[in-house]
Parts: C-alpha cells; sequence; structure tokens
C-alpha cells in the first residue's frame, strides 16, 4: 500500500510516496538480526550451568530435558518463531532475482524445524539429565525420533538457505557474502553428517550451529540495511511537486 506524506518548501508543496509496508518489513528482519545471538546465549548460559551437562559430549536438544527443560524449549519455539519472521521479512524486501523466493522459503523452513523440536524432544541420553545411563541410549522413544526428524528439517533448511544465497550473492557481484554463504553451508554439512556418524566430536556441531546461527543473523542484517536504504532514498518516479501558484 502507498502512503502519501505533504512536505511544504518555499516554492511549492513536495509529495512523498512511500511503502507504507517498510516499517513491519523491517521489524520481520530484525527478528533475524536478534535470533542468533539471543539462541546461543540462552544455549551457552544452560551449557555452562546447569548440573550435569557437558558441552563437549551433549547436544543442545537434550537441555530440553530435566525441571528447567522448559528453557531450551523455550528457545527453541521462540527462536523459531524469529526464524519464520525472519523469511517473510526477507522474501518482502529482497528484489526479484536469484534466490528471492527460494532462499527466504529454506529459512522459514529451518525456523519450522526448531518449533517441531521443541515440541517433540530429545530423549535424554549419556547421563543428561542426571540419573540418566551413561552412554548412548539403547533405544529411541517415538518422539526422540520425531525430534530427530525435526532436526533434519531444520537443519537442512540452513545448509540449502546458505547455498541458495551463496549463489544469489555471487549472481549480485558479492564475492565476500558467497563464500561466507557457501562454507557456512558447508561447515555445517560436514560437522552435522560428521556427528550423526560419530566422526566428529559434538563441539564440531557446537561451532557449525554457532557459524550457522552468525549467517542467518548477519544476513538479516544485510537485507536490513538495503532494505532501510531504499526506503530511505524515495525514487524520483514516486516524487512530484506542485508549484506554489
Amino acid at each position: 500500500m502507498l502512503l502519501r506524506s505533504w512536505i511544504h518548501s518555499g516554492d511549492g508543496i513536495r509529495i512523498l510516496e512511500h511503502d507504507g509496508g517498510g516499517a513491519l518489513t523491517k521489524a520481520l528482519l530484525t527478528c533475524g538480526v536478534l535470533a542468533g545471538p539471543l539462541y546461543m546465549a540462552v544455549y551457552l548460559g544452560q551449557a555452562f550451568t546447569r548440573p550435569g551437562f557437558d558441552i563437549t559430549r551433549h547436544p543442545a536438544s537434550v537441555l530440553s530435558n530435566g525441571d528447567l527443560g522448559w528453557i531450551q524449549v523455550a528457545n527453541f519455539l521462540v527462536c523459531g518463531g524469529l526464524s519464520i519472521g525472519a523469511a517473510i521479512g526477507m522474501r518482502r524486501a529482497l528484489r526479484p532475482g536469484r534466490g528471492s523466493m527460494w532462499g527466504p522459503i529454506l529459512i522459514g523452513l529451518s525456523g519450522v524445524g526448531m518449533i517441531l523440536a521443541a515440541i517433540f524432544t530429545a530423549d535424554p541420553v549419556d547421563g543428561f539429565p542426571p540419573g540418566t545411563p551413561l552412554g548412548p541410549p539403547t533405544t529411541i522413544s517415538t518422539i526422540g525420533l520425531l525430534h530427530f526428524v525435526s532436526g533434519l528439517v531444520g537443519f537442512g533448511g540452513w545448509i540449502a538457505a546458505s547455498f541458495v544465497f551463496a549463489r544469489r550473492f555471487a549472481a549480485l557481484g558479492q564475492p565476500v557474502w558467497a563464500i561466507f554463504s557457501a562454507a557456512t553451508g558447508a561447515i555445517f554439512l560436514v560437522a552435522f553428517l560428521g556427528t550423526a556418524a560419530a566422526a566428529v566430536p559434538v563441539m564440531g556441531l557446537v561451532v557449525a550451529v554457532a557459524l550457522a546461527w552468525a549467517w542467518v543473523s548477519a544476513t538479516s542484517a544485510k537485507v536490513l540495511a538495503e532494505e532501510a536504504q531504499s526506503t530511505a532514498t524515495p525514487s524520483p518516479a514516486l516524487t512530484s511537486d506542485i508549484r506554489s501558484a
């Protein structure tokens, strides 16, 4: 929807037409900027304070168990919702071109995966929460299996989105952002598959998740800055002058 602003000047009135949805788009993109720092702060705060949790052995998902499990559940829900918001903002802000549709969709898919991971919690494992037998689980519950599937959805969305954006940035002549995006996707893919196969330590996945969140927040900030610039500098086609009589 176009809104009109009237600016009075010495020689007449300038009529400025601008996109009334710009504020909403910026707010949605800000969700993406905040999502990464919020997730990592809440996760690390638990990782170093909750009894029995070992960041070098336990994946973040098992924090959803125990009396304080609601904290990580809320972390998944809130940051998943923020990711979906960022995806909508990106879809609104990105100019038509390579990745302008699928990039946001895949980031939104990662948010859906996080929300599902909050609903279907991971099984207790390897001594956490306290009282759980040490070592890998001998069985997996239906809820635990659905949590794993949720992780595939969320992580898969992250990985695919980073490669889609890498192609977009390359096409736009932005090699630094293209390399950053492609490297994020490649590192996360190796860490995820390696951890699943017990070939990469859990800390490898922790680093990959931190990198992926940094990429999501940085990309959201980049699109937000571009959106702010485009709305602050109106197109000449959208302005007109009414000269005073």
